[in-house]
């Protein structure tokens, strides 16, 4: 894996994270958030994409579950909420931008 190809995946993982911390009930299934990574401007394949949750499950950010065949459902954790607010840094997830990091605490407050 070069460069570019690492970094990409630290911030894929990053947006994931992100995106979970906001939706609403802190979970997303896998197709919501493929489109969601696209509309992002991180083509990933339907496969990458179920590689980089199990990555982010096997590091306790993510749980997932499979409420019927063909769908999987990831929840953030509370780790997870962490790692995506900068609170916490995890190797091989992207950290978040300060600016960002200070939004997010400033708008919890």
């Amino acid at each position: 894996m070069n460069a570019y190809e690492s970094f990409l995946e630290t911030h894929q993982r990053l947006a994931i994270l992100r995106h979970l911390g906001e939706a609403a009930g802190g979970c997303a299934n896998d197709s919501l958030l493929h489109g969601i990574m696209l509309d992002l401007g991180l083509a990933l394949s339907r496969d990458q994409l179920r590689t980089e949750l199990s990555w982010l499950s096997e590091q306790r950010l993510v749980e997932l579950r499979r409420p019927k065949d063909g769908v999987l459902v990831a929840y953030i954790t509370e780790r997870g909420i962490d790692v995506a607010t900068g609170a916490a840094i995890v190797p091989g997830v992207q950290r978040p931008s300060p600016a960002s990091r200070i939004l997010r605490t400033a708008g919890e407050a």
